[in-house]
């Protein structure tokens, strides 16, 4: 028994040595793009040809314009599509930066009211924060410390999630207050460096509306790889052989 003992203690090391430290630390992820921060850019460098493309702007910005009317409501589409019309590149920009607000306002939301699934609240966080990077280089010019402040509260956040863990392995218990102070900060902040009166984004929920998107995961979480099966298979097959070498025992 104690042979089976010091090799279950040993297969024990091995598969958690195995594991990347990465991946019981803190990360975004390798989150999907969130599209509508992707056709900001999209549409910015357009904008920022000379001249103008606008009519280009314009396609790229209707491939979202569903998804924004969806969420947002019509409103933030009109002022957009109004200002292309106007060929008001500042305007265009402009009602954009507002549109990326109300979209982190929108993920953050929907974090704290789904705050218990771990899974679905870190992959919403990811898409705030990359929207927020969309946002940065804007921020950063007016208040390169506000931008700081906010990279750190994204930061905070995260780690109010918590992490259920793997087996009891890195398990760390949710903060969901932290989040909510958080959530509050940036929130707070960006409605006053873009100028929104308001941040009410609509009535839909995230669950409601989407389906969770398939993500490009390298966590060996990602039990959708076989090879991360490897580990857990070879911990199952250990556990086995205990439970079987101790019944014959018994039996003996």
């Amino acid at each position: 028994m104690r042979r089976f003992c010091l090799f279950f203690s040993l297969a024990m090391i091995f598969i958690l040595n195995s594991v990347p430290i990465s991946a019981f630390a803190y990360s975004y992820g390798d989150p999907n793009e969130e599209k509508v921060a992707e056709v900001y850019k999209q549409m910015s460098e357009k904008l920022n040809e000379q001249p103008p493309n606008f009519a280009e702007a314009r396609k790229i910005f209707e491939t979202v314009k569903e998804e924004i009317d969806m969420h947002m409501g019509t409103e933030p589409s009109q002022a957009v599509l109004s200002a292309l019309d106007k060929k008001d590149k500042k305007a265009v920009l402009k009602n954009m930066e507002k549109i990326l607000v109300l979209n982190v306002a929108r993920r953050l939301e929907n974090i704290e009211k789904n705050f218990e699934q771990y899974d679905t609240s870190k992959r919403l966080l990811a898409k705030a924060f990359a929207t927020y990077e969309a946002l940065s280089p804007i921020v950063q010019a007016k208040d390169a410390t506000l931008d700081k402040q906010l990279r750190d509260e994204f930061d905070k956040a995260l780690q109010s999630l918590g992490n259920p863990g793997l087996f009891g392995v890195g398990e760390k218990k949710a903060n969901k207050e932290q989040f909510k102070k958080s959530k509050d900060m940036i929130l707070t902040s960006l409605q006053k460096q873009f100028g929104l009166k308001s941040l009410k984004v609509g009535h839909f929920s995230e669950s409601e509306t989407e389906k969770p998107q398939e993500v490009e995961k390298k966590e060996w979480t990602d039990l959708s790889e076989l090879k991360n099966w490897i580990p857990i298979a070879i911990l199952i097959v250990v556990i086995a052989g205990v439970v079987v070498y101790s019944w014959r025992r018994k039996r003996a």
